[in-house]
This record gives C-alpha cells, sequence and structure tokens, in this order.
C-alpha cells in the first residue's frame, strides 16, 4: 500500500480534530484494482486519499463513510462486480473482480491504527496492525485493532487461537531506501520519481553545489562526502538500491569499491557499456562480490533519451526488482 499517499489528509484531520474513516482491503477474488491491505482515507467532506479501485467504487464508499463517521459502528462493505451484464450495485465497473473493505472511525483524541503506521512509516520501521474483522465475544467489536506481532501473516485474514475472532493483519513494510551516488542534474528527475512513490532518499557527491535542497524533494536527505569515504559517511547496507551517477570516473569507481563490500542488493550504473568495463577492469578483485548485484547500463531499455526518461528507466527497473519481476510488458506475462 501506499501509505505516503494517505499522510497529508491524516494530518489535516489531525490539526483540525476531525474524524476519518479508515478503508481497508481484507478480502478480493478475481481481477481487483487492489489486494488485501489496500487501504484510504476518507473525510466527512467526501475528500479521499488513496484508491481502492479506479474510480469505480469511491463515490459509494464515501455513503458508507458517512455512516461510521455518524454511528461510531465499523462496518464491512462487500462489492461483487463479477456479473456478466457488469451492472452490479449501478456501478459499471468493468473489473470482474470481488472485494471486502472494512470501515473503521478513526479520532484525534485516542489511539488510533494511522498514528501508528505513520510513525512506524516516518522512522523507517514496519508496522502491523490487527482489525478484527469478524468476532463472537459481544466485548470485542467489529473493526477493534491492536498492534499484531508475527505468529499472523500479514494482509492476510486469521482466526486468533481459542478465541471465536477473525482479524485481517495489515502490514505496512518500511519504505524503500534508495541511494544516488552523484548529485547532478540527471539526479534531480530520479530523486523525484522515487519520492512520488513514496521512497527514502539519500544523495550523495563530493561537490556541494550539486547538493542544493531547492533542486530535490522535500525530506531528500543530501550528504557531502567523497567518494572514498562513503562507507563511513553511511550504513550502505540500510538502502535496497544505490546508483552509481557521478559522471566522474575516479569517483564511481570509489563507489563501486564500497559497494562490492555492502549488502546493497540492487546496485547500478549509469553509463554505456564501454565505460562499464574500464570501471569493471580497475575494480580487480571486489568484482565478483559485485557482479550478480550489478545493472549496467542501468534501467530498462524504454528508448529514452531525455533526463526524465531514463530517470523512469530507473526507476521502473528498481521498482520491478523490488518487486522480485523482470520488469517484462504485461502482455507477455498475463
Amino acid at each position: 500500500m501506499s501509505l505516503h499517499r494517505l499522510i497529508p489528509l491524516f494530518e489535516r484531520a489531525r490539526l483540525a480534530a476531525e474524524p476519518l474513516v479508515l478503508a481497508t482491503v481484507i478480502r478480493t477474488g478475481g481481477s481487483t484494482y487492489a489486494k488485501p491491505g489496500a487501504q484510504m482515507l476518507i473525510a466527512r467532506s467526501g475528500e479521499y486519499a488513496g484508491l481502492l479501485s479506479g474510480g469505480c467504487l469511491e463515490g459509494d464508499l464515501r455513503e458508507h463513510a458517512r455512516t461510521v463517521l455518524d454511528t461510531g459502528a465499523a462496518r464491512i462493505v462487500s462489492y461483487d462486480l463479477r456479473s456478466k451484464d457488469d451492472q452490479v450495485f449501478g456501478l459499471g465497473a468493468g473489473c470482474e473482480g470481488a472485494m471486502d473493505i472494512l470501515l473503521t472511525r478513526c479520532v484525534p483524541d485516542e489511539w488510533q491504527p494511522l498514528a501508528r503506521m505513520e510513525l512506524a512509516w516516518r522512522t523507517g520501521r514496519e508496522c502491523r496492525v490487527a482489525f478484527v474483522t469478524a468476532s463472537g465475544d459481544d466485548t470485542i467489536a467489529l473493526g477493534s485493532h491492536f498492534q499484531a506481532d508475527d505468529e499472523f501473516p500479514g494482509n492476510a485474514l486469521s482466526r486468533v487461537d481459542g478465541q471465536d475472532i477473525e482479524i485481517f493483519v495489515a502490514a505496512v513494510p518500511p519504505p524503500p531506501r534508495l541511494l544516488l551516488l552523484g548529485g547532478g542534474p540527471d539526479a534531480r528527475p530520479v530523486a523525484r520519481l522515487a519520492d512520488f512513490l513514496g521512497w527514502r532518499v539519500v544523495v550523495v557527491d563530493h561537490r556541494p553545489a550539486y547538493l542544493d535542497p531547492a533542486q530535490f524533494p522535500q525530506g531528500t536527505r543530501l550528504v557531502e562526502s567523497a567518494a572514498a569515504d562513503v562507507a563511513e559517511a553511511l550504513r550502505l547496507d540500510d538502502f535496497f538500491a544505490a546508483i552509481v551517477m557521478s559522471h566522474h570516473l575516479d569517483s564511481d569507481l570509489h563507489y563501486l569499491r564500497a559497494l562490492a563490500s555492502s549488502a546493497v542488493p540492487y546496485v547500478g550504473l549509469l553509463g554505456p557499456a564501454a565505460r562499464r568495463e574500464k570501471l569493471l577492469a580497475d575494480l580487480g578483485d571486489p568484482l565478483p562480490s559485485l557482479r550478480a548485484r550489478l545493472r549496467a547500463p542501468v534501467g530498462l531499455d524504454i528508448g529514452g533519451r531525455t533526463p526524465e526518461a531514463i530517470a523512469l528507466s530507473i526507476v521502473g527497473e528498481v521498482q520491478a526488482a523490488l518487486s522480485g519481476r523482470g520488469g517484462r510488458p504485461f502482455t507477455e506475462t498475463a
């Protein structure tokens, strides 16, 4: 789920002391836009953040959300769009899937799952919150929530042993961390796209002129460091992906040497194959520990030549690696 999309609305509602409804997908069948664990927020005004469909269900969900806001009672709303005439609920959605969505009210003066999720996300930790989705105990209401441990699978329904209770554990992973080794003009669109996806971005460069906060999204961490000292300046193992893009051969060689000694799963190198071969030849002994993780030239082959298109190809390949995918067209995998 994209928790970062929910946070702005949550923060405004918290400052205004206004309640919100948290909608959580707890069960799906067939082809659906969102999968279990996807969430959205709905305000009394009808404003919402996040998507559970391509706009097909959100209007109807807002009506249910108003009832939840008025009564405080959680409810499960079910949609089945697998009808042949595609006119179930009068939505004409064409999605051919079914979805159960839990609606719970979040109020500012009580502990709420959103506050816990936001704190975990901002500090880069996983958060697991269990929501009661069915209860045979009159003292435990539908929608009750508590912190879940690893006993239960994330983003799935489970029964609680010894109790007549079903729960759904919403598992919010920490945001991916991306390291850009080089802060030149072509690093900026990479940082913007990664920030749009909710990733944490750190940019390192030995040239202070390239570390202008006005050129990067708010929240980007900018680190001035010599390339040879990058392993001392940062904990490289904290990152999922590192992109070497300083356009400076000696600096790139130092970056690759440091990354070869790290556990960063994805290492990208910007530049043509001939440049890659020169750097790898100069790298020498550390090369075997790096080769299996190295993407060089970095990015998917989408035919882009502008900085923005190259950034898209880089971020697309990192996203595919995060998801364990090869980045092939859907027409080849469907």
